[in-house]
Protein backbone atom coordinates (compact mmCIF):
# COMPACT_ATOMS: atom_id res chain seq x y z
CA UNK A 1 0.00 0.00 0.00
CA UNK A 2 0.95 3.21 -0.63
CA UNK A 3 0.28 6.27 1.75
CA UNK A 4 0.57 9.64 1.80
CA UNK A 5 0.72 12.87 4.67
CA UNK A 6 -0.12 16.43 3.23
CA UNK A 7 1.63 18.84 5.29
CA UNK A 8 -0.29 22.30 4.46
CA UNK A 9 0.24 25.67 6.12
CA UNK A 10 -3.19 26.98 6.90
CA UNK A 11 -4.85 29.86 7.73
CA UNK A 12 -8.64 31.45 8.64
CA UNK A 13 -9.53 31.51 4.59
CA UNK A 14 -11.31 27.91 4.11
CA UNK A 15 -11.80 28.89 -0.16
CA UNK A 16 -7.97 28.72 0.57
CA UNK A 17 -6.91 26.21 2.16
CA UNK A 18 -9.28 23.77 0.28
CA UNK A 19 -7.60 25.07 -2.71
CA UNK A 20 -4.31 24.02 -1.31
CA UNK A 21 -5.66 20.39 0.39
CA UNK A 22 -7.52 19.68 -3.06
CA UNK A 23 -3.66 20.52 -4.76
CA UNK A 24 -1.93 18.66 -3.05
CA UNK A 25 -4.21 15.72 -2.84
CA UNK A 26 -4.33 15.24 -6.28
CA UNK A 27 -0.56 15.57 -6.30
CA UNK A 28 -0.28 12.52 -3.63
CA UNK A 29 -2.81 10.35 -5.83
CA UNK A 30 -1.23 11.11 -9.23
CA UNK A 31 1.88 9.95 -7.06
CA UNK A 32 0.12 6.59 -6.54
CA UNK A 33 -0.84 7.03 -2.71
CA UNK A 34 -3.77 4.63 -2.20
CA UNK A 35 -4.68 6.48 1.51
CA UNK A 36 -4.11 9.92 1.90
CA UNK A 37 -4.35 11.76 5.24
CA UNK A 38 -4.60 15.92 5.59
CA UNK A 39 -3.48 17.26 8.96
CA UNK A 40 -5.28 18.87 11.75
CA UNK A 41 -8.00 21.82 11.19
CA UNK A 42 -6.74 21.74 7.53
CA UNK A 43 -9.72 23.69 6.81
CA UNK A 44 -9.52 26.78 9.20
CA UNK A 45 -6.79 28.01 11.68
CA UNK A 46 -6.51 30.75 13.51
CA UNK A 47 -7.72 33.07 16.76
CA UNK A 48 -10.64 31.17 18.72
CA UNK A 49 -13.13 33.04 16.96
CA UNK A 50 -11.70 32.91 13.42
CA UNK A 51 -12.52 28.69 14.67
CA UNK A 52 -15.62 29.28 15.37
CA UNK A 53 -16.42 31.31 12.13
CA UNK A 54 -14.87 28.53 10.25
CA UNK A 55 -16.68 25.67 11.80
CA UNK A 56 -18.89 23.01 9.72
CA UNK A 57 -21.20 20.28 10.54
CA UNK A 58 -20.29 16.71 9.20
CA UNK A 59 -22.35 17.26 5.56
CA UNK A 60 -20.83 20.99 5.51
CA UNK A 61 -18.83 22.15 2.25
CA UNK A 62 -15.60 20.56 3.49
CA UNK A 63 -16.37 17.30 4.10
CA UNK A 64 -19.00 17.07 1.14
CA UNK A 65 -15.40 18.07 -1.19
CA UNK A 66 -13.30 15.09 0.95
CA UNK A 67 -16.03 12.80 -0.30
CA UNK A 68 -16.13 13.84 -4.15
CA UNK A 69 -12.61 14.19 -4.32
CA UNK A 70 -12.24 9.84 -2.44
CA UNK A 71 -14.51 9.09 -4.77
CA UNK A 72 -13.36 10.88 -7.90
CA UNK A 73 -9.31 9.89 -7.50
CA UNK A 74 -10.32 6.32 -5.57
CA UNK A 75 -8.49 7.23 -3.06
CA UNK A 76 -8.98 6.46 0.80
CA UNK A 77 -8.72 10.16 2.02
CA UNK A 78 -8.79 11.08 5.66
CA UNK A 79 -9.59 14.56 6.67
CA UNK A 80 -7.40 15.15 8.73
CA UNK A 81 -9.61 17.15 11.36
CA UNK A 82 -12.07 20.27 11.28
CA UNK A 83 -13.36 22.36 13.79
CA UNK A 84 -16.79 20.53 13.93
CA UNK A 85 -19.79 22.12 14.56
CA UNK A 86 -21.83 20.25 16.74
CA UNK A 87 -25.61 20.31 16.10
CA UNK A 88 -27.34 20.78 19.96
CA UNK A 89 -24.06 21.76 21.10
CA UNK A 90 -22.68 25.17 22.73
CA UNK A 91 -18.86 23.58 21.70
CA UNK A 92 -17.61 22.30 18.82
CA UNK A 93 -15.84 19.29 18.30
CA UNK A 94 -11.69 18.48 16.48
CA UNK A 95 -12.98 15.46 14.23
CA UNK A 96 -11.33 13.61 12.25
CA UNK A 97 -12.83 11.68 9.20
CA UNK A 98 -12.32 8.76 6.54
CA UNK A 99 -13.92 8.78 3.80
CA UNK A 100 -13.72 5.07 1.35
CA UNK A 101 -12.91 5.54 -2.19
CA UNK A 102 -16.73 5.03 -2.69
CA UNK A 103 -17.28 8.56 -1.37
CA UNK A 104 -19.35 7.28 2.00
CA UNK A 105 -18.04 7.97 5.57
CA UNK A 106 -16.32 5.04 7.36
CA UNK A 107 -15.17 6.17 10.78
CA UNK A 108 -15.64 9.67 12.60
CA UNK A 109 -12.94 10.15 15.59
CA UNK A 110 -13.53 13.49 17.48
CA UNK A 111 -10.36 13.73 19.39
CA UNK A 112 -10.11 12.85 23.07
CA UNK A 113 -7.02 14.84 24.57
CA UNK A 114 -7.71 18.48 24.22
CA UNK A 115 -4.65 20.64 23.93
CA UNK A 116 -4.58 22.75 27.34
CA UNK A 117 -1.49 24.09 27.88
CA UNK A 118 1.29 26.49 27.80
CA UNK A 119 4.03 26.27 25.70
CA UNK A 120 7.03 29.01 25.43
CA UNK A 121 4.74 31.50 27.80
CA UNK A 122 1.77 31.13 24.71
CA UNK A 123 -1.93 29.51 26.18
CA UNK A 124 -3.42 27.08 24.12
CA UNK A 125 -7.13 26.08 25.86
CA UNK A 126 -8.42 24.22 23.08
CA UNK A 127 -11.65 23.00 25.97
CA UNK A 128 -12.62 26.81 25.77
CA UNK A 129 -14.27 25.89 21.99
CA UNK A 130 -14.48 22.50 21.90
CA UNK A 131 -15.84 19.06 23.70
CA UNK A 132 -13.33 16.17 23.96
CA UNK A 133 -14.35 13.20 22.34
CA UNK A 134 -15.07 9.69 24.50
CA UNK A 135 -14.79 6.59 21.57
CA UNK A 136 -11.33 4.83 20.40
CA UNK A 137 -12.18 4.37 16.57
CA UNK A 138 -10.20 1.99 14.09
CA UNK A 139 -11.25 1.43 10.96
CA UNK A 140 -10.96 -0.62 8.01
CA UNK A 141 -9.10 0.83 4.65
CA UNK A 142 -10.32 -0.54 1.31
CA UNK A 143 -6.96 -2.02 0.30
CA UNK A 144 -6.68 -3.82 3.47
CA UNK A 145 -5.36 -3.10 6.45
CA UNK A 146 -7.15 -1.78 9.47
CA UNK A 147 -6.10 2.10 10.72
CA UNK A 148 -6.41 3.83 14.19
CA UNK A 149 -7.25 7.51 14.24
CA UNK A 150 -5.88 9.96 16.65
CA UNK A 151 -5.32 13.90 16.73
CA UNK A 152 -2.31 16.04 17.58
CA UNK A 153 -1.77 16.18 21.39
CA UNK A 154 -2.79 12.25 21.68
CA UNK A 155 -0.26 11.58 20.85
CA UNK A 156 1.46 12.15 24.24
CA UNK A 157 -1.04 9.83 25.37
CA UNK A 158 0.46 5.87 24.88
CA UNK A 159 -2.40 4.12 26.34
CA UNK A 160 -4.23 5.60 23.32
CA UNK A 161 -2.14 4.46 20.69
CA UNK A 162 -1.82 0.67 23.00
CA UNK A 163 -5.32 -0.10 22.77
CA UNK A 164 -5.67 1.11 18.74
CA UNK A 165 -2.93 -1.53 18.46
CA UNK A 166 -4.58 -4.21 20.33
CA UNK A 167 -7.99 -3.75 18.57
CA UNK A 168 -6.44 -4.05 15.69
CA UNK A 169 -4.80 -1.26 14.00
CA UNK A 170 -2.19 -1.36 12.00
CA UNK A 171 -1.27 1.83 10.43
CA UNK A 172 -2.22 4.76 12.59
CA UNK A 173 -2.61 8.13 11.52
CA UNK A 174 -1.74 11.46 13.60
CA UNK A 175 -3.05 14.39 12.00
CA UNK A 176 -1.45 17.77 13.58
CA UNK A 177 -0.50 20.84 14.28
CA UNK A 178 2.06 20.92 16.46
CA UNK A 179 3.48 24.27 17.20
CA UNK A 180 7.47 24.94 16.38
CA UNK A 181 8.98 24.53 19.17
CA UNK A 182 7.24 21.19 20.60
CA UNK A 183 7.91 20.05 16.87
CA UNK A 184 11.38 20.79 17.40
CA UNK A 185 12.25 18.85 20.66
CA UNK A 186 8.94 16.17 20.55
CA UNK A 187 7.48 15.53 17.08
CA UNK A 188 10.00 12.70 15.62
CA UNK A 189 10.24 11.20 18.81
CA UNK A 190 7.06 10.74 20.08
CA UNK A 191 6.02 9.29 16.49
CA UNK A 192 8.57 7.16 16.23
CA UNK A 193 8.07 5.74 20.12
CA UNK A 194 4.32 5.19 18.88
CA UNK A 195 5.10 3.26 15.79
CA UNK A 196 7.91 0.89 17.79
CA UNK A 197 5.76 0.60 20.99
CA UNK A 198 2.96 -0.56 18.85
CA UNK A 199 4.62 -2.13 15.65
CA UNK A 200 2.35 -0.50 13.45
CA UNK A 201 2.74 2.53 10.99
CA UNK A 202 2.36 5.63 11.50
CA UNK A 203 1.44 8.52 9.29
CA UNK A 204 1.69 12.53 10.86
CA UNK A 205 1.04 15.11 8.75
CA UNK A 206 1.87 17.93 10.39
CA UNK A 207 0.89 22.07 9.67
CA UNK A 208 3.97 24.52 8.61
CA UNK A 209 4.49 27.65 9.16
CA UNK A 210 2.93 30.85 10.18
CA UNK A 211 -1.27 31.28 10.97
CA UNK A 212 -3.37 34.17 12.03
CA UNK A 213 -3.26 35.09 15.92
CA UNK A 214 0.77 33.93 16.07
CA UNK A 215 0.22 30.26 16.01
CA UNK A 216 3.35 28.74 14.40
CA UNK A 217 3.26 24.99 13.67
CA UNK A 218 6.73 23.08 12.97
CA UNK A 219 5.94 20.88 9.70
CA UNK A 220 8.32 17.91 9.72
CA UNK A 221 5.51 15.31 8.71
CA UNK A 222 6.65 11.86 8.93
CA UNK A 223 5.84 8.68 7.71
CA UNK A 224 7.18 5.72 10.16
CA UNK A 225 7.87 1.91 9.57
CA UNK A 226 6.71 -0.47 12.71
CA UNK A 227 10.70 -0.84 13.46
CA UNK A 228 10.87 3.09 14.06
CA UNK A 229 12.49 3.94 10.72
CA UNK A 230 11.44 6.92 8.77
CA UNK A 231 10.25 5.86 5.09
CA UNK A 232 8.89 9.41 4.19
CA UNK A 233 9.84 13.10 5.55
CA UNK A 234 8.70 16.73 4.56
CA UNK A 235 10.89 19.84 4.04
CA UNK A 236 9.66 23.14 5.49
CA UNK A 237 7.28 24.04 2.90
CA UNK A 238 3.41 22.68 1.84
CA UNK A 239 4.01 19.00 0.46
CA UNK A 240 2.92 16.00 0.25
CA UNK A 241 5.34 12.60 0.89
CA UNK A 242 4.67 9.50 -0.37
CA UNK A 243 5.85 5.98 1.25
CA UNK A 244 5.37 2.18 0.55
CA UNK A 245 3.67 0.39 3.06
CA UNK A 246 4.85 -3.14 3.33
CA UNK A 247 2.32 -4.76 5.95
CA UNK A 248 4.10 -8.18 5.27
CA UNK A 249 6.69 -6.35 7.36
CA UNK A 250 4.64 -5.10 9.86
CA UNK A 251 3.46 -9.26 10.22
CA UNK A 252 7.73 -10.08 10.77
CA UNK A 253 8.23 -7.84 13.03
CA UNK A 254 5.30 -8.48 15.49
CA UNK A 255 6.78 -12.67 15.23
CA UNK A 256 10.71 -11.61 15.37
CA UNK A 257 9.41 -9.40 17.97
CA UNK A 258 6.12 -10.14 19.59
CA UNK A 259 5.81 -7.72 22.14
CA UNK A 260 2.23 -6.87 21.72
CA UNK A 261 1.86 -10.97 22.15
CA UNK A 262 4.04 -10.77 25.55
CA UNK A 263 1.77 -8.04 27.63
CA UNK A 264 1.13 -9.12 30.98
CA UNK A 265 -2.25 -6.97 31.63
CA UNK A 266 -2.58 -9.28 34.32
CA UNK A 267 0.00 -7.52 36.18
CA UNK A 268 -0.43 -3.79 35.22
CA UNK A 269 -2.90 -3.04 37.83
CA UNK A 270 -1.83 0.69 40.19
CA UNK A 271 -3.92 2.08 43.01
CA UNK A 272 -6.66 4.93 41.77
CA UNK A 273 -7.73 7.64 43.62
Amino acid sequence: MRAAAIQLNATDDTDRNLEHADRLVREAAALGAELVALPEKWTVLGTREQMRAGAEPLDGRAISWVRATASELGIDLLAGSIFELVPGREKGANTSVHVGPDGELKAVYRKIHLFDVEVDGAVYAESATEDPGDEIVVTRLAGGGCLGMSVCYDLRFPELYRILAIRGAELIAVPSAFTLPTTRDHWEVLVRARAIENQCFVIAPNQIGDHPGGLRSGGRSLIVDPWGLVLAGAPDTETAIVAELDLESLQSARRRLPTLARRRPDAYRWESG
